[in-house]
């Protein structure tokens, strides 16, 4: 049966803040604009971004651009592309003034400026103390972001699918990409969406650990396509632990508590990051706070019944404070954590929280392969922005509020490369290849037509576990070798999937078993490639390699679904105009 074909100038998978960010691009320029989203669009995973947006405004005290681009290259310990580092960190001002101009409600300083707050790993003049640089709407930044731009897209006439779930992509002999096959959720209906453009927004993938601030919807979705279609997944990794989940909960405490004064302590009631980073102390980069965190845990300094989590206390900065500045997280303790914050600490653990690596992409947002002669080439008419997206401004580990940066500067700048590409003609409407569609459609068919197999939550729940016990805050070599053969297992194990319910209509259990798809690509890339990197390096900790190699190591990893197999590529060690930052130990 043939499918139905829609086409468009432009495709966008994902409604979250690089989504919307480029489809408001799109949509400006006049553009047929379509955006698939597995939820209404206010209802992406960027909502739940808490502290801020980073931007050296220096709104309350000085700062620049420069400083803010060496506290990122050492935040991603050196595994950074520094050109793309410098991009950001230039345009950070001009994008977040952009917002405001969009009528974005951050909070203010009694001069009317935007309100900024501290930041783990933010610093002034290289590193010598705590800067202010997280221009915050209270602790609900990301909600303030991904509505004003929602209404932006509104305004601009851009088309929303919302509840669509892109299956895979199409590309044509010459390996072009020329749009998605995707699922109406309602109707269960397969459909292509032929696009001259095609926009990976899709978001994180953290739900491929047991605890996870991720939401549900956060399945890898765009990385599965990406992999699936041949196309390499860059970093796979490095994933961020944030230092304060909810114990139990998974829910996200915002760095924000400390930014405003909060801090650890562990069950003698030390302050015990002092320790670990005496110059900022609480606000040192996530991996290294997530990493002390552990460590007191590990050694029996834990506290509660099970001495399995570390306490963050807050109590000190008084209700008008709390109130004022972080609001939603005294309701997230006393729903999730049973504290009131303002009486008492609230208890928390590293919880997965961010992908560092994704799809490869350039400053422009488009899809970039080794092209076999030692060099990088162009997938036409593919794109990415966002978590999804590796431009590697994060490296090996993110700093705090520089993911809302990156959505806001990639998705801009990924948006304006497509109207640039369609405008001189490098991209056109090319026909669809004879066989577009097949492979969804036998993918979707295997799965209607099995009659037993394995349970999609049972296999699920084995991937969750296989992640967090052997590829967590901390790695193993025997623990991550096993690692490797587990997670094999579950792919295997994956391939054979049963869903029981064959209808059409608001079929979750076929999205879930599609959705599983995407996780186990997502996690076998994951294994791989922490398998074979012999060093640690930022959120990469292994105990057989306790230190980082630059000599061996200073590279960006390259996992092929095709074969299994790993390659490497240099780190673009020099920015764009100022000098190179040379690698040099890490220490806050």
């Amino acid at each position: 049966m043939a499918m139905t074909i829609r086409q468009f100038d432009a495709v966008v998978v994902g409604a979250g803040g690089s989504g919307l960010r480029a489809a408001l691009q799109l949509a400006e320029s006049n553009l047929r604009v379509a955006v698939l989203s597995k939820v209404f669009p206010t209802r992406s995973h960027t909502v739940a971004a808490q502290g801020g947006v980073s931007a050296s405004l220096g709104n309350d005290e000085p700062d620049n651009w420069h400083w803010h681009m060496y506290d990122t290259v050492k935040g991603s310990d050196y595994l950074g592309d520094q050109d793309a580092i410098e991009y950001m960190c230039r345009k950070a001002n001009e994008v977040v003034i952009e917002l405001e101009h969009f009528g974005m409600p951050f909070d203010r300083l009694d001069n009317g400026k935007i309100y900024q707050r501290p930041f783990g790993g933010h610093t002034s003049n290289y590193g010598e103390r705590p800067v202010k640089r997280a221009c915050a709407a209270a602790d609900r930044t990301g909600h303030a972001m991904l509505h004003t731009l929602y209404q932006r897209n509104v305004r601009a006439n851009t088309q929303f699918f919302v509840e669509w779930m892109a299956l895979d992509l199409i590309r044509d002999a010459d390996g072009d990409v020329v749009g998605v096959v995707a699922l109406e959720m309602e109707t269960g209906e397969v459909m292509i969406f032929q696009a001259k453009a095609t926009l990976l927004a899709t978001g994180g993938a953290g739900r491929i650990y047991a605890a996870s601030t991720n939401a549900f919807i956060n399945t890898g979705d765009g990385l599965g396509m990406v992999a699936r279609a041949g196309i390499p997944l860059q970093d796979m990794e490095f994933w961020q632990f944030h230092p304060t989940g909810v114990a139990g909960a998974g829910v996200l405490i915002t760095e924000g508590v400390r930014g405003e004064g909060g801090f650890l302590l562990n069950k003698n009631g030390e302050r015990f990051m002092e320790r670990y980073a005496p110059t900022v102390k609480d606000l040192a980069g996530r991996d290294v706070v997530a990493r002390a965190m552990a460590t007191e845990i590990k050694e029996g300094r834990g506290c509660g019944k099970d001495a399995d989590h570390i306490l963050l206390k807050l109590d000190h900065l008084g209700a008008d404070v709390i109130d004022k500045r972080l609001p939603g997280i005294r309701e997230i303790a006393k729903k999730f954590a049973n504290v009131d914050p303002v009486k008492d600490p609230i208890p928390v653990v590293p919880t997965c929280h961010y992908m560092m690596g994704g799809i490869p992409t350039n400053i422009g947002g488009q899809v970039i392969v080794p092209d076999g002669k030692g060099g990088e080439q162009v997938i036409r008419g593919l794109y990415a922005a966002g978590e999804c997206a590796c431009v590697s401004v994060h490296g090996a580990n993110r700093l705090g509020t520089n993911s809302l940066l990156d959505l806001l500067v990639f998705g801009k700048s990924s948006g304006d490369q497509v109207v640039h590409d369609l405008a001189s003609d490098t991209l056109t409407q090319k026909p669809l290849p004879a066989d577009a569609g097949d492979y969804t459609r036998a993918r979707l068919a295997r799965l209607d037509g099995a009659k037993s197999g394995e349970s999609v939550a049972e296999v699920g729940a084995e991937l969750r576990r296989t992640m967090q016990l052997h590829c967590g805050v901390f790695r193993f070599p025997d623990s991550l070798t096993e690692g490797v053969r587990k997670i094999r297992e579950v792919a295997d194990r994956a391939a054979n999937s049963f869903i029981a319910d064959k209808s059409k209509v608001f079929n979750t259990a076929r999205v879930e078993a599609l959705e599983l798809d995407n996780l186990v690509e997502t996690a076998v890339s994951t294994m791989i490639s922490a398998d074979a990197r012999h060093e640690s390096r930022g959120a990469h900790d292994r105990s057989d390699y306790p230190s980082r190699d630059d000599a061996a190591w200073m590279k960006h990893t390259l996992w092929f679904k095709e074969g299994d197999k790993l390659e490497y590529k240099p780190v673009k060690l020099k920015p764009m105009t100022v000098e190179s930052f040379e690698p040099k130990a890490r220490v806050y």
